[in-house]
């Protein structure tokens, strides 16, 4: 290894250039064609939270908004957020359609707008465990709870089926030296290296989100299309490296595929987080 390398190595990634990156894979595609699927899964946070109507909700890197949404349905003052705006826009276009009144802003996950101790509950469902400083976005989200408040999270798992199209998509295009894998946040480990020193305790179950598509092919064709991380990943591979990523994915759903008659049923391990602070 050159000495060049070495030093970048010790040096750590660019977070800089890696949160760029980062913006131009969530602008990519159209999340919220994917992000809508997972519905009930903001649903599902927002009942082990145990919210209670009136309470001040921060929703970070909300992405088109399902936990925002969940929360109003539970008659919460909701604040959403995402440092890409359009998204925020679909999530806006949703809360309109349901005739609810949320606050949506344009904010970075690990510098929030707000004061200390703004909110009762602050969540994400699989949008901040994406960010490249890691440790500066939840310090974020506990800053800006209250003291006595609530955190909670919904985390992909590293062997659950979407870790493993992680994995399997940086076999094909690796990620910068140094990145840390967003999928962290879905081990317990992790968790109590990023929340523990602020929290009064932190409670993490996995739970299974089912996908169901038409088809593995219909589920490689929606991901391709609209989740910008796989739109920049299949546009960066020349058609060969292209057909042999997806022909992995392939794979991988037919392995973990129960249903038999041509659809797709496939179990997506996450962890459901509720956090305590101190």
């Amino acid at each position: 290894m050159s000495m060049t390398a070495t030093a970048a190595l010790q040096k750590g990634p660019d977070l800089a250039e890696l949160k760029a990156r980062q913006h131009g894979a969530w602008s990519a595609g159209d999340y919220a064609v994917v992000g809508s699927t997972l519905q009930l899964v903001g649903e599902n946070l927002c009942e082990a939270l145990d919210l209670r109507s009136g309470e001040r909700v921060l929703d970070v890197a909300a992405g088109n908004g399902n936990v925002s949404l969940a929360a109003a349905r539970r008659w919460c003052e909701v604040t959403s957020t995402d440092y890409v705006p359009a998204l925020l826009a679909r999530a806006k276009e949703r809360a309109k359609a349901n005739g609810f009144s949320i606050d949506f802003q344009e904010a970075d996950a690990e510098a929030l707008p707000f004061a200390d101790g703004s909110f009762d509950v602050v969540v994400s469902t699989f949008g901040v465990m994406f960010t490249p400083d890691q440790e500066a976005a939840a310090s974020e989200m506990l800053r800006v709870c209250r003291n006595g408040g609530k955190i909670g999270l919904a985390n992909w798992t590293p062997q659950g089926f979407i870790g493993q199209m992680f994995k399997t998509v940086g076999r094909h295009l690796p990620p910068p030296a140094g990145a840390k894998s967003p999928a962290l946040w879905g081990t317990r480990e992790r968790l109590d290296e990023l929340f523990g020193a602020g929290a009064a305790s932190i409670k993490a179950s996995p739970r299974n989100h089912v996908f169901r598509y038409r088809s593995p092919a219909h589920f490689i064709e929606v991901f391709a299309t609209y989740y910008g991380p796989m739109v920049k990943a299949v546009a960066a591979l020349g058609e060969e490296k292209r057909e042999a990523l997806l022909a992995d994915i392939n794979e991988l759903i037919d392995g973990l595929n129960r249903a038999e008659d041509g659809t797709m049923i496939v179990p997506g391990e996450y962890l459901e987080v509720v956090i305590v602070k101190r």
